[in-house]
């Protein structure tokens, strides 16, 4: 390099922005398979990152020291992008079609679940190198299943399930002979997501095919599967299900888990020590994230189609609905800031993210963006199963 050019590159370096990546985050543009680089400390877009495929149902994670985003894309894309340098560090199409991923407890391994042809990948999170392929090949079917709820547990284990088989399967990285996978049996009918408790402890899954939840304890996998909220819409009219509820946008508020219903206008209440329904919340619409406050104070709500433009709040002492807000049509996605000031909402039909105070429910910023979706703040680098 010659001296001029080094010359230039200090000045570039000395006039470059000093960051840290805590109050980062990425928005998907999901038309533009492109994604938003955000700061939440003044609401603002820092940088538009193009060239991430086809993003139209995409999910993120975040390396420990929350600087690289991992996008998992809907054409088996998964993507590493630089916040701090605000560009692609690699891309690599690992599938025929993705759904979603994970990254281990100790940072090492990205993994991600496939629809097609089925199964978990996994991959050296510093390089993007295969590590292993773990087939979703069962006994009595011709294909691999689709694979669902893919988790980060502790131990460096992954969790996840298979949509067709009905089963969960416990993929344990850190086992003595090479990573081992642990498989449970009859978990219900068509497993459609899942998540993990923010302790790490207990792995829910939903089922399709059933009214009722698939649950296990990692801290006791031995016990196997248990059944869950059986029954709770059962023998009474059904709805049609316009969009299933993500699992892993439970709100999970100290001893009570508020939990989406599929096909219905309810939000259960669950107490976590029982795992049993303790009441029923009536809502605006099928509920699709239901997610909680950081402080646990608030659930915040929104819903299918054709009810999408409405977002509502529920104050957790009371179980009680205490506001309605109307970003706009195609409300997708919520994410809070870290500490719970402000929830960033993405509003598709509008082209907008709005940003609104959580103790006077005004808004406070509108960010433009191509049909938003997906918001993943850096901050989700230190929570399980985000």
């Amino acid at each position: 390099m010659t001296r001029a050019a080094v010359l230039l590159c200090a000045v570039l370096a000395a006039c470059a922005p000093v960051r840290g990546t805590g109050d980062l985050g990425i928005v998907i543009e999901r038309a533009a398979g492109s994604v938003v680089v955000v700061e939440t400390t003044d609401r603002t877009m820092l940088a538009r990152v193009p060239g991430l495929g086809d993003v139209s149902h995409a999910s993120a994670v975040y390396s420990r020291d929350g600087r690289y985003a991992y996008v998992f894309g809907r054409d088996g894309g998964l993507t590493k992008v630089d916040l701090l340098k605000q560009r692609i560090e690699k891309r690599i199409v690992q599938s025929g079609n993705g759904i979603g991923g994970a990254i281990s407890q100790d940072g090492r391994f990205v993994a991600v679940s496939n629809y097609t042809p089925g199964g978990v990948r996994v991959f050296d999170a510093e390089t993007l190198d295969s590590v292993i392929d773990v087939p979703a090949t069962t006994e009595g079917f011709e294909k691999p299943s689709k694979v669902v709820g893919l988790v980060d547990a502790p131990g460096q284990r992954f969790v996840f399930s298979l949509f067709e088989a009905g089963e969960i399967w416990m993929l344990d990285m850190a086992a003595p002979g090479g990573p081992a996978v642990r498989r449970f049996e009859d978990a219900g009918d068509r497993p459609y997501d899942a998540l993990i408790t923010p302790d790490g402890r207990y792995y829910i899954a939903g089922l399709f095919g059933e009214d009722g939840m698939a649950l296990i304890d990692l801290w006791n996998p031995d016990a196997g599967v248990r059944r869950i909220l059986d029954g709770y819409g059962r023998g009474e009219e059904k709805l049609p299900v316009y969009k299933m509820p993500h699992l892993e946008g439970w709100a999970i508020a100290g001893s009570l888990a508020f939990v989406p219903a599929v096909g219905r206008h309810e939000v259960l209440v669950v107490d976590t020590a029982t795992w049993r329904e303790v009441d029923r919340i009536p809502v605006h619409g099928q509920p699709v994230f239901v997610m909680a406050r950081p402080d646990g104070r608030q659930v915040w709500v929104n819903f299918a189609l054709p009810r999408n433009d409405t977002v509502q709040i529920i104050d957790v002492p009371s179980r009680r609905i205490v506001h309605t807000l109307t970003p706009g049509k195609g409300v997708l996605h919520m994410e809070f800031t870290p500490r719970g000031e402000a929830v960033w909402v993405s509003v598709r039909d509008r082209d907008r993210v709005v940003v609104y105070d959580t103790e006077t429910f005004e808004p406070r910023a509108e960010i433009t963006a191509a049909k938003p979706s997906g918001i993943f703040f850096a901050s989700r680098a230190h929570r399980i199963g985000l």
